[in-house]
């Protein structure tokens, strides 16, 4: 059974920082791509960005300059670094790994329970 868990969230005044966590347990073989998703209040989850095995980036337009994505293979975990937080960056956040399992041939789509980060003065 694999587990996605983030952490790190929390309350964090305009123009501060975060970094949230998100580590995977179980009987891995492999994390390939893995990404950031957030949903703010009355909003559609939206990407925030992506890394692949190798470590390429990709993030949406919003994000760009603020936000990184980075990964550790040996540990199975996944971060995202946020700078210069904005109200509007408030949702909650939720880590994805496409991960194949010992044993398997393919990977499957796994998602963490999300974590709160909260924007305010």
């Amino acid at each position: 059974q694999v587990q996605l868990v983030e952490s790190g969230g929390g309350l964090v005044q305009p123009g501060g920082s975060l970094r949230l966590s998100c580590a995977a347990s179980g009987s891995i073989f492999r994390i390939n791509a893995a990404g950031w998703y957030r949903q703010g209040p009355g909003k559609q989850r939206e990407l925030v960005g992506v890394i692949s095995s190798a470590g390429t980036t990709n993030y949406a337009e919003f994000a760009k300059g603020r936000f990184t994505i980075s990964r550790d293979n040996a540990e199975n975990k996944v971060w995202l670094q946020m700078n210069s937080l904005k109200p509007e960056d408030t949702a909650v956040y939720y880590c994805n790994a496409l991960i194949r399992q010992v044993g398997e041939v393919r990977g499957f789509d796994y998602w963490g329970q999300g974590t709160q980060v909260t924007v305010s003065s």
